[in-house]
């Protein structure tokens, strides 16, 4: 049996890149040989003792989870966001825009095919949450209309 020979520098490469992107796991395949890395472990947060708290004038608010709120329009798959038709071109939508039901809002790349993604009611761009060119993950909030 053969012995696959691993670059610890190609697999530190690939770890800083699930640290800078945000993603749980990433897979580099070249002929029969195959890299997965996965991003474990638990981020806990340290709670203050009770009298620091009492003795601020108000606690940090908690991030609010923007895939629940009622405007959001979450990503379908996983994939590349682009916010551009092409690298030359205008956004499709900008925020404070109003966007009718089914207006193109922006592209995800998946698997070498572009998916637009539509508004799914009209209103008013509130928020663009990603930037043009990272991944995004399946269920991730895209951009918030009002």
């Amino acid at each position: 049996m053969s012995r696959m020979l691993v670059d610890a520098d190609a697999i530190r490469a690939l770890a800083d890149i699930l640290t800078e992107t945000g993603l749980t796991e990433i897979e580099v395949a070249e002929g029969d040989s195959r890299v997965r890395v996965v991003r474990g472990g638990v981020v806990t947060q340290v709670a203050a003792p009770i009298a620091a708290v009492a003795s601020t004038a108000a606690a940090p608010a908690a991030p609010a989870d923007l895939s629940k709120h009622p405007g959001a329009v979450t990503s379908p798959m996983v994939g590349v966001v682009y916010l551009t038709p092409d690298p030359t071109s205008p956004p499709f939508v900008s925020e404070g825009q109003t966007v009718a039901a089914g207006q193109t809002l922006m592209l995800i790349e998946a698997m070498k095919t572009f998916n637009q993604i539509k508004a799914p009611k009209s209103g008013k761009i509130a928020k663009i949450l990603v930037v043009s060119g990272n991944p995004v993950e399946y269920g991730e909030p895209l951009a918030i209309i009002e």
